[in-house]
């Protein structure tokens, strides 16, 4: 009886010993998107082994499955599934890119596994599933904080300049709407594909409607092109980018022509700059520079995007061990949670818990970022 007692106890403290969260990570780390991905997968890398330094989490080690999407929706699905019938884990951060959010975004309903996007498409969360969640600002807020700078600057003639993909489409639909209420006149309406190497086309399709504005939405090397197109085209409508563009990869690759840009971004590219009395800069301060002597790279908004993603996360599981709750159910509970991107308010009705306030307004100047004071 002793001998099965004593089984039975070292069986126990095994299991407690093992015990462990499987976490996966879907990010683009490698293709045209690794400008984002690679930011990520080195955040989330580096907070899940500081976590397990410190216990885990509720004393949990946190186990990692983390595959590369290569920016593929295709791949994204396969990834997914991968992680839901093989890894099992309890949930997934990513993935980098909208549209293969959009790809897996049924899957998670369909597997009941938890979602934390990385992306910004107001698609993803719009119409709601219990199981998706995102922590980039929607696009909407971005826009509103576009045509609420141009309203107050007295330029309402403004053009438009979209990529073929998820993130392009979900931000021209918003430019699109948010014109329409807010007495935005779109005088052109242009796209490009994200292999596009050339849009002169384009531009000078623009330039005869005269805008006083052009805003180019996308991600990855093309808005480069369009900046540097622009300016060898000498117009003279003001250049504004979309938050996708939000990296110091986009000012390498636009070089000079990047001079002069505005964007929506988040706090994070300007830290420092921020006043000592701003109640994110301590954490913003704390993150960029851990990132930056780690990995000897500029932080980018998009490496915020997992830090975000895995505090919620850890909140979540916490709250859902200790009220014995879904980890979903646990999210939308999350209020007042203090992120790279702003504040975090969830709830059933929203998934993504950001508002306008998420997004300041940034113009490139001397190969950095500035706080826009005009």
């Amino acid at each position: 009886m002793k001998k099965l007692v004593l089984i039975l106890m070292i069986l126990m403290i095994t299991s407690v010993s093992y015990a462990e969260i499987r976490l996966g990570a879907l990010f683009s780390t490698t293709g045209p998107a690794s400008f984002l991905g690679m930011p990520e997968k080195q955040t989330l890398e580096m907070l899940v082994e500081e976590a397990n330094k410190n216990g885990g989490i509720n004393g949990e080690k946190i186990e990692l499955y983390l595959y590369d999407t290569r920016g593929i929706d295709a791949e994204a699905r396969k990834k997914f599934i991968r992680l839901v019938k093989k890894d099992r884990v309890d949930a997934v951060i990513g993935p980098s890119r909208s549209g293969s959010t959009l790809a897996i975004k049924e899957l998670a309903g369909k597997f009941k596994v938890p979602l934390i996007s990385c992306a910004s498409s107001d698609r993803i969360i719009e119409p709601i599933n219990p199981f998706v969640f995102k922590v980039a600002p929607s696009d909407t807020l971005a826009v509103r904080k576009i045509y609420s700078y141009l309203k107050e600057h007295g330029k309402s003639k403004v053009a438009i300049l979209t990529a073929q993909n998820g993130f392009g489409d979900s931000g021209r639909t918003a430019l699109l709407n948010e014109a329409e209420k807010m007495g935005i006149d779109i005088v052109a309406d242009e796209k490009f594909r994200d292999n596009d190497r050339d849009m002169t086309s384009q531009l000078t399709k623009i330039s005869e409607k005269n805008p006083d504005v052009i805003i180019c939405w996308g991600v990855g090397p093309a808005p480069a092109i369009v900046a540097k197109n622009y300016k060898q085209l000498q117009l003279d409508a003001t250049l504004i980018m979309s938050h996708g563009v939000a990296s110091k990869k986009f000012i390498e690759l636009a070089g000079n022509a990047a001079e002069g840009i505005i964007l929506p971004a988040g706090r994070l590219l300007v830290a420092e700059k921020l006043h000592d009395s701003n109640k994110f800069k301590s954490m913003l301060v704390e993150y960029k520079n851990v990132y930056e002597n780690r990995f000897d790279s500029s932080v980018s908004t998009f490496g915020g995007h997992a830090y975000d993603a895995f505090q919620i996360f850890k909140k979540a599981y916490k709250n859902s061990v200790k009220e014995n709750i879904k980890i979903t159910e646990a999210i939308e509970n999350i209020k007042g949670y203090l992120g790279t991107y702003g504040e975090f308010n969830f709830s059933q009705k929203d998934h993504n818990g950001l508002d306008m306030d998420a997004f300041i307004l940034l113009e490139i100047k001397n190969g950095d970022w500035q706080l826009l004071n005009k």
